[in-house]
This record gives C-alpha cells, structure tokens and sequence, in this order.
C-alpha cells in the first residue's frame, strides 16, 4: 500500500490503512510534508514514530538509509541531501510507504519573534505589488500554529506551501522580503519556517533549562516555579483592576447599539456598510493610525444543502480585543475580558444546528478593540466555517463588510494597566511558546534563525542582556547544530521625540541588544533606527529590515567580505570638555544620510544631568 503524506483527514486515514494499523504504525511530524525545503549539503535528520521494533527505510536521491524504531517507538535517520536542487522525492517506507513529493534542497531558515515578526505581507508597504509579484515556487514557506504549552510538544499542525501570491499575503513579511533577497543572490531554493506570536516576550520563547540554570534570571525562574506550584488558581483580582481601568480611562464597552439597531440580522440593510478584507487590523478605519473602538463585521456564506440542519464549527483566529459572533442573527459565542490576553485567543465557536439553513446565512461579529491595534490577527486559513474534517471547509478570508457603531476615545489615568499572572502554559508564561512552537521542530535542520522582538521585554531592559543570550544558547543547544547564525533586529524608532535628553526603556533595550553580539556568538544585529514610525509600533517598511537581514546572513552565514552593519558603538574617551566616540563597521566612514548636522547625541557632566551635545565626525 502506498500513502503520500498530505492534510488527509484523520478518519479518512483510520478507514485506508486500518487493514496494516496494527502491525505499521510509522509516522511523521509535521514539519516534514510536501514541498519541503531540506538544508543543503549537509546529513538532515529524518524522523518519526512507529511500532517499536519496526524496521523504517528512507531514501532520498539515491540513497537509502535504514534504523529500527526503539522500544518508545521513535526513530531517526540522517539522510545525506547533497547539493542544491529539485524537486525530488522522499520515500519512508516499512510495512506501509510514505511518500513526499516536490521536495527541494536549499537553505532553511527560522524566522522568530513577536508581532513585527508575525507582520504580515498584506499589511506591510507596496503589499499589493509584493503579492502579485510573489510568483517564487523555489522559495517555500512553514508557519508554526500559534499555541502555548506547558510541557514540550513534539508536533504541530502544519504543512509546507510553495510561495505564491495565494499563499504570501499572511506570512511574516520580514521572514518574505529576507528569504526573497537571499533567493536572489545565492539562486538556491530557500525554505522559511515562520514561527512568530504578537506580543511574546522572549522568556516564553526560552528552553526551561536555559531558564533555571542562568544566573541573573532568577525572578523568571521564580515566577515559573511559582506558577508550576499555583496551576489552576482563578485571578479573580486581575480581572477586578482590569475592570477598573477600563473605567478609569474610558475605554469600557459604551454598550451594544449595533445590535439594537439590527446589525446582526440578516436581513439588515447594509448600504451604508463599508468593504475591507480580513484578517487585517482595524487601526486606519477612522483616517487616523491609533483608532480604538467598536466594529462590526458580517459576511454572506453560501451552505451545502447537506449541512443544514447540522451543528457547525466557526473559526475565526485570534481577535483583538473582545467580540461577540452571530450566526443569522443569534449569539453563538463571545470572548470578553474575563479570558487572559484575550487578544491571542484564537475564536472557535459552535453554531447549534437549528440556525444553519441551505443557502445563504449571515455571520456578524462585533469587534471591540479599546487598547492599541486591534482587528483580526490570524492567518487566512484560521478563517472558516467547517461541519467535519471529511468535508472541505467554507473558507472565510477576504472581503467582509464592516460599520464602525462606535469609536472609543481613552483619557489619561493614574492607574496602570493591570497584567495578567500568566497561568502555567499560557502565551507569555516561560518556556510555553518554546514548548508549543519550537520544540515540535527540533532536529529540523537549518541554516540559522532570524529574531524580531524585545518591545514586551522593555519594561525589564536590564535583564533582557541576561536573557537574550541565554534564549540563543538554549536554542542552539537543543538544536544540536553547533552556533549557527542567529542574526537579530534592533528595536527601531518608535514614540515622539523628547525635547531635552532623558530615560528611555527602549534605548536600554537596544543597549542589552548590542552587547548581545558580545556575549553570543556568531551574531549580528540589523539596526533600523531610522526606518520606525513614531505613532505606531508595527513599522510598515519590512522590506528594509529584510534586506539588512539578509545582508547580515550573506556575512555570518555564506562568508562574504561585505558591510553588513551599519555603525556600532565601539568605545568613549573623554578630552577636556569633549567626549570622543569611535565606531565599528564604519564601512567607507561615516556621513550623514542628508548631509545636516548630527543630532541625538547628549552628554553630562559630573552631575550626571544630559544635555544636547554639537556632534561632527572626524576621519
């Protein structure tokens, strides 16, 4: 019997290999499908489960390699992928045969971080013509589900997809726009494994040892080990402060007058009704980058006459921040602010099968985002109304209507906006999103990993020059690939200028960042200071950050002699009333990009109060 390994449904794969299921059990995580991309030149390891015992043969280009499955039923092989090419096939054979086609060989990348890393193409600059010029079927693309564990999982549910303008407009954009720069330069197959949550902190993303055994991370390790000894306990008192500022700062629910008025119905009149494609984020609705309020959102479906009448699931991916979802015209689910982070809180809600009619039905969701971006931040395929895993789905991305009911405007309060005590295995505990959305990808191999985070751990910036170095040792650790290039983003520009010098989070943050590149090696960081935007964290322009990713990777991974960094502080020494500043990575020396005079630089005396200083390079 002879099997190719694609999205199957798993009832359909229980009634075709029932016949051998108990004496063939071989199985491969998800990270290995169709369209693949494995890292070239090198021994990849292949691997899977299966009966213990049982004997497993893989072969790739001409070469075959056999282990047997230990007594917990895992077994690995390491298969030789030679130079670049394809596309090939890859066989796993034992009493049945898996077959993976359309396998290319290349480079891998990991692309990692929180939401300037999750930033996708479509919402990104110049979208619409980066996406109809996606046409790159040797560029090959993975995205890691967005979920949190407690213990360390060995899979997710995903497949590889070849870059196209249909599969391109929700994968990370940085993760794109640097795998598209290196494709063009080194023209070899290129594979990009997005595995990236808005919002994260970079302790969720470390392996508990590196955790645990790290001196200078102690409160982490005592936060983890707090919450392994409290798993379960209700924080009643978060939702009450959480309560609380809301109506402090006016950004509580003003109440539902959508549904008053018939928004939900299906029969509602909807000229007046705008268009905008979802997922996508609510924050230009209004003209302006920093809209907070209440939205409403519906969309026509069209029903086999073989579901009406039969309880189906809606998925809606994550929703930022709370909402309510009709299904022709009746509640059917809703995800407030008693749910932690609801933000991240992928939607899935089940529609009693007494609504559910032949032909058209009507699904209304009001959106209420009453802090920062809010909108629908999930993936085009997290989109969809399904009956079973038999069947294919009703897919639900694209063009909805939506009428703003009401637009929230927050006022300043002196109460701080209360943070959950993450439960054990929740999005920002330790060790949960390393557990959910790295581990299921150990030992894949790959050439290095690319990283875009550090706005949520600016509250904690001295630490972050602890963690950060600790995260990357933990990865290549676990990865067992030796110090393979780990190339990271600075934070970029980001709040309005100060008039006079002072304090700054995220200028400590971009400290602890650059002393990374001393404290770990085979590092390099892009900086992007001059490409953020001053009201809105999610800088549009990925293709430059990109481009200086990739340029790094051309350094540390492929050995170019070439500028790769732009100026990085190297050391001070004071001359009377002057400080002299010397720099590394200079390139052909340094120079103002608009020829005016230097700005943002500040210096003190012994009183330690900073002033403006005049700056001008020498040499």
């Amino acid at each position: 019997m002879q099997l190719r390994k694609t999205a199957i449904p798993g009832s359909l794969i229980l009634i075709c290999v029932m016949g051998s299921y108990l004496q063939a059990q071989v199985s491969l995580p998800s990270i290995f499908s169709d369209n693949m991309v494995l890292q070239r030149e090198r021994a990849v390891p292949i691997w899977g489960h299966a009966q213990a015992g049982e004997t497993i043969k893989v072969s790739f280009r001409d070469q075959s390699v056999s282990t047997v499955a230990k007594s917990d039923g895992r077994w690995r092989v390491d298969v030789p992928t030679g130079k670049a090419g394809g596309p090939f096939e890859m066989t796993i054979e034992s009493q049945i045969k898996i077959v993976l086609k359309n396998i290319l060989v290349g480079e891998v990348w990991v692309c990692s971080g929180q939401s300037n890393m999750q930033w996708s193409v479509r919402n990104s600059f110049n979208a619409e013509q980066e996406i109809a010029s996606a046409n790159s079927p040797e560029i090959r693309l993975f995205t890691v589900p967005c979920v949190a564990s407690a213990t360390p999982q060995v899979d997710c549910n995903s497949s590889w997809v070849v870059c196209s303008p249909q599969t391109i407009p929700d994968f990370s954009a940085v993760g794109y726009f640097f795998g598209k720069q290196l494709y063009e330069h080194l023209n070899v197959p290129i594979g990009l494994i997005n595995t990236s949550w808005g919002g994260t902190n970079a302790e969720t993303w470390t392996p508990r040892e590196n955790i645990a055994g790290t001196p200078g991370l102690e409160q982490i390790r005592d936060r983890l080990l707090a919450m392994e000894q409290s798993e379960g306990k209700s924080d009643q008192e978060y939702l009450k402060q959480l309560a609380a500022w809301e109506k402090a700062s006016r950004r509580e629910d003003p109440g539902n007058t959508g549904f008053a008025k018939g928004w939900a119905k299906p029969d509602t009149k909807l000229d007046d009704w705008q268009t905008m494609d979802l997922p996508g984020r609510l924050d230009s609705l209004s003209g302006r980058c920093d809209f907070d309020g209440v939205v409403w959102f519906r969309k026509d479906v069209q029903v086999p006459e073989t579901w009406a009448g039969k309880e189906l699931m809606l998925e809606l991916g994550p929703i930022d921040d709370y909402d309510i979802t009709y299904f022709n015209g009746k509640q059917i689910g809703a995800t407030g602010r008693e749910t932690k982070r609801a933000w991240t809180v992928s939607r899935c809600y089940k529609v009693p099968g007494e609504l559910v009619k032949a032909g058209r039905n009507v699904i209304a969701v009001r959106v209420v985002d009453n802090f920062m971006g809010g909108g629908f931040f999930g993936t085009a395929k997290a989109m969809k109304l399904w009956l079973n895993k038999l069947e294919p789905s009703i897919m639900l991305a694209g063009t909805w209507q939506y009428r703003i009911e009401a637009e929230i405007i927050p006022v300043e309060t002196t109460l701080p906006k209360p943070e959950p005590q993450t439960s054990l295995g929740g999005v920002n505990s330790p060790c949960a999103l390393y557990n959910a959305m790295i581990h299921p990808l150990l030992p894949f191999a790959i050439q290095g990993a690319i990283w875009y985070q550090g706005e949520s751990n600016a509250g904690r910036a001295y630490e972050y020059r602890t963690l950060f170095p600790a995260m990357i040792q933990g990865w290549r650790t676990v990865w067992g690939q030796g110090n393979f290039p780990f190339l990271f983003v600075q934070l970029a520009n980001y709040m309005q200028q100060k008039p006079v010098p002072c304090e700054s989070n995220w200028a400590e943050l971009r400290e602890s960042q650059t002393m990374t590149l001393d404290a770990s090696p085979n590092t390099a960081m892009a900086v992007i200071i001059d490409i953020g935007e001053a009201n809105d964290i999610h800088p549009k322009n990925k293709q430059d950050v990109g481009k200086r990713l990739a340029l790094a990777a051309r350094a540390k991974a492929y050995g170019e002699n070439i500028v790769y960094s732009g100026p990085i502080y190297d050391s001070m020494t004071p001359e009377g009333n002057k400080a002299v500043i010397r720099f590394r990575h200079v390139g052909g020396g340094l120079a103002t990009r608009d020829g005016e005079d230097l700005k943002g630089f500040a210096i003190a005396g012994a009183d330690g109060k900073f002033v403006w200083a005049k700056a001008k390079i020498q040499g």
